[in-house]
């Protein structure tokens, strides 16, 4: 196999488009020279591509009946068994589908990718194989995971469990439902702005966004890789514990995974209780504009509750919290079109695994691009606007920034072990209508992004935990940690569960 030689013309038109004068002579000489050149991309082409081994046996992947799928959550039904033994033996669970498990499709909810196929499987799926789990289907997720809301899958809206009607979040939207349903035990959600931890609090759920690069994100779809996490989601504090401990450290192909030590075990931590943990409630997470006033009370419930177990609870101010989803906004915006978008999913410039056969098929955005939701067409405007304008400034700034908005949550964890606030301003949202206006479509996919965005910014792991309901609809509180202290997070919400727990009992 040889890569295709360039006419002329082709020439022209390249150094035309790139602001490239042809001087006589040169065009000749370019042609040449590129012959040489090419022949090095024709080696490469002949020899084989390193990708992963596949280590269990495929079974035949279905897709759902209308019967089997009330709320739309399944993308496809499977079963995969992994190993006879491990410490998730016999576990079911849902995988996202911008995660590649090899031999079963992957659309990632979108038309584009609907009739692609992965050879590989990505690295989260091959430890929960390895530790005796069963991968049951995958799960519907929102148009290349651009929503909060669950309205945005080419497959149709994804529908909340808990209230019919409602959104159950995105981007890990049928994760969140299908662990709300009792479909599965466990689920595999990955968060850029929210994407595990918004369904976890819409649906009522447990969701974890560990610290970036905990979790191997080879395998994949990227959005940006700054703010890029991939994490467990389950109905119980426990079983959340027990999946990180199977997915977490390196895989030695992820490149932003750097030096660090794992703790024994993050299930160890579940039983320590809550007794001289020094907690900081951040009076900024509460009061937004669209805050909902039972939600903020629900979780400064929560926060007692977590005083009488005997941590120490006081209120703070970390005032640059109010600009973390700012200073996330060029990140995700220009970052996702440059990576995502024009570098067909994968990008440049950094040392990991790439999926040559995804990004081909990503390529044909390009050709059917009106066919993209309607929130990612705008994320797309909206970042190519600002890079012309500001030539690469404004993300690189806010880069620059994130380091600031970091250092701010680490001084105030100087001094105590954990942050608190809502999860999200407010409960879960009716969906949109078929026929909403383009402004609800918007507002629907990006309202509730005030506190969970900042951590994917800063890195810091955030778990969401279930702490009550109005209405009929959950409220989550969301704790955040120092960077690789998952433990402390277990700890505390493992403590509020079981007080939670008595208390209704």
């Amino acid at each position: 196999m040889t890569i295709s030689r360039p006419t002329p013309v082709q020439i022209a038109d390249i150094a035309s488009d790139l602001g490239i004068s042809i001087k006589p002579g040169v065009l000749d000489v370019w042609i040449q020279e590129l012959d040489g050149v090419l022949g090095a991309y024709d080696d490469v082409l002949a020899l084989d591509d390193p990708l992963p081994n596949i280590k269990y046996p495929r079974g035949e992947w279905r897709m759902p009946s209308a019967e089997e799928n009330t709320f739309n959550a399944w993308r496809v039904k499977t079963h995969i068994a992994g190993a006879t033994a491990g410490k998730l033996k016999g576990m079911t669970v849902a995988v996202k589908d911008n995660v590649a498990v090899a031999g079963v499709p992957m659309m990632n909810g979108s038309s584009i990718l609907s009739a692609y196929t992965p050879e590989i499987d990505a690295t989260v799926v091959t430890r929960l194989l390895d530790a005796g789990a069963i991968i049951a289907g995958k799960a519907n997720c929102e148009y290349y995971c651009v929503s909060g809301g669950s309205h945005t899958c080419a497959n149709g809206p994804v529908i909340n469990p808990r209230k019919p009607g409602h959104a159950a979040g995105g981007s890990s939207s049928g994760s969140g439902a299908l662990l709300a349903a009792g479909e599965v035990r466990l689920a595999i959600g990955a968060d850029q702005g929210g994407s595990i931890r918004i369904p976890g609090s819409y649906c009522g759920v447990v969701g974890m966004k560990p610290t970036w690069g905990l979790v191997p994100y080879t395998g994949i779809m990227p959005i940006e890789l700054t703010l890029d996490h991939v994490g467990p989601m389950s109905n119980n504090v426990a079983d959340n514990a027990l999946m990180l401990e199977v997915l977490a450290g390196p895989d030695g192909l992820d490149p932003r995974q750097m030096n660090f030590s794992l703790p024994p075990s993050y299930t160890q931590a579940l039983e320590a209780g809550a007794q001289g943990l020094r907690i900081a409630v951040v009076a900024e997470g509460f009061a937004w504009p669209n805050s909902e006033p039972d939600v903020d009370a629900r979780v400064k419930s929560a926060a007692a509750l977590l005083r009488k177990l005997g941590a120490t609870v006081e209120e703070v101010s970390i005032p640059m919290h109010r600009l973390g989803k700012s200073i996330w906004m060029p990140i995700v915006n220009e970052g996702a079109l440059q990576q995502m978008m024009k570098g067909n999913g994968f990008g440049f410039n950094w040392k990991g695994q790439y999926l040559p056969s995804l990004i081909e098929a990503h390529s044909a955005w390009r050709e059917r691009a009106d066919e993209l939701s309607e929130t990612l067409k705008f994320t797309m405007l909206a970042g190519e606007y600002t890079l012309r304008v500001g030539k690469g400034t404004l993300y690189a700034k806010a880069q620059n920034l994130s380091r600031r908005l970091r250092a701010a949550y680490d001084e105030m964890l100087d001094g105590y072990d954990l942050l608190l606030m809502p999860t999200l301003p407010m409960k879960a949202t009716p969906l949109p209508p078929e026929d909403a206006p383009l402004g609800l479509t918007f507002q629907r996919a990006w309202e509730m992004l005030a506190n969970t965005a900042p951590f994917n910014v800063t890195g810091h792991p955030a778990l969401q935990v279930p702490c009550g309901t109005s209405d009929g609809l959950p409220i989550g509180m969301m704790l955040i940690a120092r960077h690789y202290d998952e433990a402390t997070l277990y700890r505390a919400a493992s403590a509020f569960e079981s007080a939670a727990e008595r208390s209704q009992a």
